[in-house]
């Protein structure tokens, strides 16, 4: 029996955090996560990783701004 795993593209993430695809890419080189193009897909846990990166990044960014 196969089951069809949710995937999400690069772009589509891009898109749903306000971010350019390349932004993405790049974190996905950091995280060690294989995407080389916005039509790259990207497993749910991927997604994920990726999405609390980027608010750990927003959240560090806010607290340098406030000093």
């Amino acid at each position: 029996m196969s089951f069809n795993i949710a995937r999400l593209r690069v772009k589509e993430l891009a898109k749903a955090l306000s971010v350019d695809s390349p932004e993405i890419i790049a974190t996905c080189t950091l995280l060690k996560i294989p995407a080389s193009s916005p039509l790259s897909s990207l497993t749910l846990e991927q997604s994920k990783e990726i999405i609390d990166y980027f608010q750990k990044s927003n959240a560090k960014n806010q607290i340098d701004d406030n000093n």
